[in-house]
């Protein structure tokens, strides 16, 4: 607005109040006084907004080790490197939910023993291999057998250090950049002598967490491409909600059937009941056992809107997590410790359970490869509501 000299909105002024009566002049003030407060008012909580909604990524010191501190404005993340690149911590502060299990108490090396179970994990080769067996087209590899049940389970990229690339901020977006360079200096390049490099990105604004994650074969070799997220979702999610209150909902295609060893028999199960509540939303995902339930993914709906993942609710509040995933994830695991420990992990899958030996078309399994210089991306997105 253009601003007149002094003088001359006084000369305004004068000539409005000598062409109107008292009454309009009194209407004129108490309008221009309501106008004043309104604007004042708006001013100051535009400035409380501004002082209250921060965006950072700060380097911070982690019981010793190096880690992310990401800020946007309600939404607070802990990215760790040391852990595999694990989204070790994420809350909604104006909410007052956290929402990954996360515990305190627990220092680098407790993490260390079962960095699955806690956060963000991000596995490659997920899930279980048959007896350990890893059959690619150009080769069979054999890996340790790290499960109970004769098999090896989940690979082991989320157990490596890796590398901190960036900490920045653009506008109201907090990133972390980390990355893996798999190659004959890991431990494990014996077994599996396929080199690659894993790229991880984390953007936290007001939207909620965005995840992008790339790997690149470097090496000669046909690369076997499968990967999940074992998301552990606090249940509940609220300092004083009650498991009993949780709620599910996946939209949920067929159901595979498990072996006892926990490998898919090729056929498939008639949903029952406890499978049809993951697409009404009505199932309580803790307090009981869910040992690997497993399904094709599908499309669904979420407020009236196209919607492919997975929401978590607290019936007594309203309160949501939103996790939505990107279509290269075919299937969804879901898994909660056996129901008593205070969260679930519905688990995002590229491809079915073992599914580099299952003699089933890879438009089916989820299998794939990247051949030499291929690189693939998959996006995950985490948000409140």
């Amino acid at each position: 607005m253009h601003a007149y000299p002094y003088h001359t909105q006084k000369a305004c002024l004068l000539f409005f109040f000598s062409r109107h009566s008292m009454g309009d002049v009194l209407l004129f003030y108490v309008i221009c006084n309501e106008i004043f407060w309104v604007k004042l008012h708006e001013m100051c909580n535009l400035e409380k907004e501004e002082k209250t909604m921060s965006y950072s990524a700060e380097v911070i010191d982690y019981k010793g080790k190096e880690a992310v501190a990401l800020t946007a404005g309600k939404y607070k993340a802990i990215v760790a490197p040391f852990l595999g690149s694990n989204v070790i911590r994420m809350q909604d502060v104006e909410n007052g939910i956290e929402i990954f299990r996360y515990d305190e108490s627990l220092s680098v090396e407790e993490l260390k023993k079962s960095p699955e179970v806690y956060g963000l994990p991000t596995l490659y080769l997920p899930n279980r291999l048959a007896n350990g067996v890893l059959k690619v087209s150009d080769a069979t590899y054999h890996f340790p057998l790290n499960d109970p049940l004769g098999n090896h389970i989940h690979g082991f990229l989320h157990k490596r250090e890796h590398t901190l690339v960036s900490a920045t901020v653009d506008g109201k977006k907090a990133i972390a950049k980390t990355e893996y360079i798999y190659d004959k200096n890991d431990e494990f390049f014996e077994t599996y002598p396929v080199s690659f490099k894993a790229e991880f990105t984390f953007v936290l604004s007001d939207e909620g967490l965005e995840y992008a994650f790339t790997m690149t074969n470097t090496s000669d070799k046909q690369m076997p491409y499968g990967m999940c997220n074992h998301t552990t979702i606090n249940g509940p999610f609220t300092k004083d909600g009650d498991g009993l209150d949780m709620r599910l909902y996946i939209p949920v295609g067929e159901k595979w059937e498990l072996s006892k060893s926990c490998i898919p028999t090729g056929d498939m199960l008639v949903q029952t009941n406890h499978d049809r509540q993951y697409l009404t939303g009505s199932q309580v995902p803790v307090l009981h056992d869910i040992d690997n339930d497993v399904f094709f993914a599908e499309e669904g709906s979420l407020d009236g809107k196209p919607f492919y993942g997975a929401v978590a609710t607290d019936a007594a509040t309203g309160k949501r997590i939103c996790y939505e995933v990107c279509k290269d994830f075919k299937f969804w695991v879901v898994w909660n410790d056996h129901g008593d420990k205070g969260y679930f992990c519905p688990e995002p899958c590229t491809w079915i359970i073992d599914a580099p030996n299952q003699p089933i078309p890879a438009e089916e399994s989820g299998y794939r490869e990247l051949a030499p210089g291929e690189s693939h991306t998959v996006t995950e997105k985490i948000y409140t509501a």
